[in-house]
């Protein structure tokens, strides 16, 4: 059984929507370390609509040279969750499983060789972490507030009881804190 290992850059106030604010902090190799570690063991990635057209064609179009990332994230099958998406092809390896449901995602993790990656999708986490799904919650937490933006949890999401897994900080000041279910 494969597991659901989530990764999310936010700020102190919890936004992710857009990380281009990430930029000023810099990727330190340690960063980088990191999320290697995390895709190291993921045979696909799983996408929530929006996410899937932000990545799609900023991925798409990078070389190895540009990021090393570039052959997990375009190489790798790509599982999309969306309701009124019809098509994938505007990413190789792209597939739409159809709107959310956590029986179906519960049968594809069993199905995957591997884990399944996650990356921004904030309103497939939230559904994923309320139905059980999620093994561990990557949260890279950038030091400043924000003050308005999307909010990976926002005001009204049922309370999720998680415990501290692992921790690391990098010399920017960002911390990597891995969350897993509490029970």
């Amino acid at each position: 059984m494969g597991r659901i290992n989530v990764h999310e850059f936010v700020s102190l106030d919890g936004v992710f929507e857009n990380p281009g604010w990430t930029a000023e902090f810099g990727f330190t190799e340690g960063m980088g370390r990191a999320i290697a570690g995390f895709t190291a063991g993921s045979a696909a990635i799983l996408l929530g609509r929006r996410t899937f057209e932000m990545f799609a064609p900023a991925w798409s179009t990078r070389s190895v040279e540009d990021d090393p990332g570039v052959p997990f994230f375009n190489d790798s099958p790509k599982y999309v969750v969306s309701s009124t998406l019809t098509s994938a092809d505007a990413w190789q390896n792209s597939t739409v499983l159809g709107g959310y449901d956590p029986e179906a995602l519960r049968k594809l993790k069993d199905d995957v060789a591997g884990d399944l990656y996650i990356s921004g999708s904030g309103t497939l986490v939230r559904a994923l972490l309320a139905d059980g799904l999620v093994d561990e919650l990557h949260l890279l937490v950038y030091p400043v507030v924000l003050g308005a933006g999307a909010r990976l949890f926002p005001d009204g999401a049922p309370r999720t009881s998680l415990r501290l897994a692992a921790h690391e900080a990098f010399e920017n000041g960002v911390l990597h804190l891995t969350y897993a279910p509490a029970a």
